[in-house]
């Protein structure tokens, strides 16, 4: 017997049932949802803190404001994103007269969801959410990192009335998502590194089912000449240290003009003169990081960190096993070094120069990643031509991370940073996949006569209304239309 039949079994069962309801029905318990995110937002960061580390006031500024935020989007917006949908009568083509089409969005049916630990409210309940709204069930296999804030998020969505069958949590363990992947699901959502979603994908790809993939980020921002120097320094810090570096979106690479390169690593340098190390979640984050800054310097680079802060400060630790790192940038580091190449889940980011957009463009190529990008310009239309350039999901101007969690907004990546999205209408629709059901009036069927008895003057029909229809000039379309009417003469005398 495979893995999670039992769930797999009770989800199928309980699906159509679901799917069957109206959406505003089915949003009832996500409005539920949404208030019990309010009434026990203590014992979320409370458990949120006890497993990876991250204080309260992160944990509502990151974790429960964009979950709440995107759960009050399904409720405004599902329903109408939904809906079926009519299609003009005006783009019908001529040879399909008497057709009526109306596009529904179907659920999948049963969604495998495979969630991560960094933010593991908002990247596990969204989804989910997303997931049920739109008429699924739904088999979660939550990081073995959070297991305390993925038993308290299960309870608040079977509190906030989805049924039970419908929405299955499965063990926090490692050999969970495998499993998962192996279960026959007919969707799967996965955030997580880009090593694991490439697995992933060869897994589901020999059982064709399709996916949603967000991996990992290597996000470059563009500080250029006319930019606001300390804003794109406080930026870039923010970009970085935000939950300790522990965020796929966070700045990894900052192409600063030559012009501005001084003032900025002077800006940084306040920053870094304040920083203490920070604890991260796993050893092997720290061996990367420390990797990954030794092949900079070897290359060149400048690390800039508060020296008076290493070897572990005063800070105190909230992790049972600490593991600590100071922030770094790497200054005048080069665009090929590794830390520009690779994902990175640590505080570390790399500093380059350049002398024209054009060579940081070329530069910020030479990684496989596309998730997100930032620009920091004071010549908006400078910033909207250069975003047009690069291969991101999402790119921010004048501002860092934050604006990628508007729940009206779609959130993915390319390359290696996966593919589809959530969030925003995009994400929803793709909880859903497309039928079309026509409904044709009358009797009038050429194509079944033709069938029937073929007839040579068809083909002077056919070629007169392609004439008619999509011939140059008025001339040629007259001439189809009398062609036309030649064809339909001859099918009637034979």
């Amino acid at each position: 017997m495979s893995h999670f039949a039992a769930e797999l079994a009770a989800a199928r069962s309980a699906q159509p049932r679901w799917a069957a309801l109206p959406v505003r029905d089915r949003l009832r318990p996500a409005r539920a949802l949404r208030r019990l995110l309010v009434s026990r937002a203590d014992a979320i960061t409370a458990a949120v803190r006890a497993d990876v580390g991250r204080p309260p006031d992160e944990v509502l500024a990151t974790d429960l404001l964009p979950t709440a935020a995107a759960l009050k989007y399904l409720e405004r917006e599902a329903a109408r994103v939904l809906a079926p949908r009519r299609v003009s009568g005006r783009l019908r083509p001529t040879w399909l007269m008497g057709c009526r089409d109306i596009v529904h969005r179907r659920p999948w049916g049963v969604v495998g969801v495979i969630g991560t630990w960094n933010y593991p409210v908002y990247l596990n309940a969204g989804q989910a959410a997303q997931a049920l709204v739109a008429g699924n069930a739904v088999l979660w296999k939550p990081s073995e990192n959070a297991a305390r804030t993925a038993d308290l998020t299960h309870a608040l969505f079977l509190d906030a009335g989805f049924p039970a069958d419908l929405f299955h949590q499965l063990p926090a363990t490692r050999e969970a998502g495998p499993q998962l992947a192996d279960t026959d699901v007919d969707y799967v959502v996965f955030t997580g590194s880009d090593a694991v979603g490439r697995r992933l994908a060869a897994r589901l790809g020999e059982r064709l089912v399709p996916s949603t993939l967000e991996l990992s980020g290597c996000d470059a921002m563009f500080v250029l000449a006319d930019a606001d120097v300390g804003l794109a320094a406080k930026a870039a810090w923010f970009g970085v240290t935000l939950n300790r570096g522990q965020t796929c979106i966070a700045v990894r690479r900052v192409f600063v003009h030559r012009g501005a390169a001084a003032a900025f690593a002077d800006e940084l340098r306040k920053l870094a003169a304040a920083a203490v190390p920070v604890e991260l979640v796993t050893e092997a984050q720290r061996h990367q990081a420390e990797r990954l800054i030794a092949d900079a310097v070897a290359r060149g680079a400048t690390p800039l960190a508060n020296p008076d802060r290493q070897g572990g400060g005063d800070v105190t630790p909230s992790l049972t096993v600490g593991v600590r790192l100071q922030p770094t940038f790497l200054l005048d580091a080069p665009a090929d070094a590794a830390v520009c190449r690779e994902a990175c889940f640590a505080p570390v980011a790399a500093v380059i120069p350049f002398d024209t957009v054009d060579d940081a463009v070329s530069r910020a190529a030479g990684s496989p990643f596309g998730l997100g990008a930032s620009v920091f310009t004071a010549d908006a239309a400078a910033a909207r031509d250069l975003a047009a350039r690069l291969p991101a999901g999402s790119v921010s101007v004048n501002d860092v991370l934050a604006p990628t969690a508007h729940p009206a907004t779609p959130f993915g990546g390319r390359g290696a940073s996966g593919w589809g999205v959530t969030q925003g209408a995009e994400g929803l629709l793709g909880m859903t996949v497309p039928q079309v059901v026509t409904v044709r009036r009358g009797r009038f069927r050429p194509h079944l006569d033709e069938a029937a008895k073929p007839d040579p003057a068809t083909g002077e029909f056919l070629r007169g209304l392609l004439r008619w229809t999509h011939g140059r000039g008025l001339r040629e379309k007259l001439g189809g239309l009398w062609q036309m009417v030649r064809g339909a003469r001859r099918k009637r005398r034979g």
